[in-house]
Formats: structure tokens, sequence, C-alpha cells
């Protein structure tokens, strides 16, 4: 017989942490240097002029400014069209 009650093995409640993706800073928005712009897992958005990308693929603002958003019709090689939504930030 066991000494001590048993404790159960349940083996669900684990739960992973959210990651928070997504838009921080809108269309028509001011921004500071250094400020995270979009948080994403690929690159959906790529940055335009005054705008860095993360080794996550996170966009932040190089100046203060702004920020716009944009789409771009980019032709590839093969004559294949892609929509590109492109973030920049205008300075003040």
């Amino acid at each position: 017989m066991a000494k001590t009650k048993s404790g159960g093995a349940s083996r669900l409640g684990r739960d992973s942490l959210p990651k928070y993706l997504g838009i921080k800073i809108t269309d028509g928005q001011k921004t500071k240097a250094g400020r995270i712009i979009i948080r994403q897992r690929g690159t959906i958005f790529f940055p335009g002029k005054n705008v860095g990308r993360g080794g996550d693929d996170t966009l932040y603002a190089l100046k203060e400014g702004v920020v716009h958003f944009k789409a771009k019709i980019k032709k590839g090689f093969d004559n294949s069209k892609k929509e590109l939504k492109i973030v920049s930030v205008e300075p003040k």
C-alpha cells in the first residue's frame, strides 16, 4: 500500500502564453524613435521610410514622426504581381 494519497497525473492544463502580435500604432498616429509599430511573424508588412525590421520581423520607428500605411504592387521577374503593405514614418 502507498504511504501518500495519489496526486493524479493530469496531462491537461498546459497552455502557452499569448504572443501579443499585431499593429500597435495605427495610421496617422504619432510615434517616437524606437517604438514598436507592428509585431508579426513573417513579413506581412514591410518596412518603408524611417522604419526598421527586427530579427523577429518586428517593425519599429527609426525617427520621430507620423505613421503611414500604404499598399504597393510589386512586379516579379516572371510578370507575377504581388501587393505589398508598406509602413513608413514621415517626420514632423
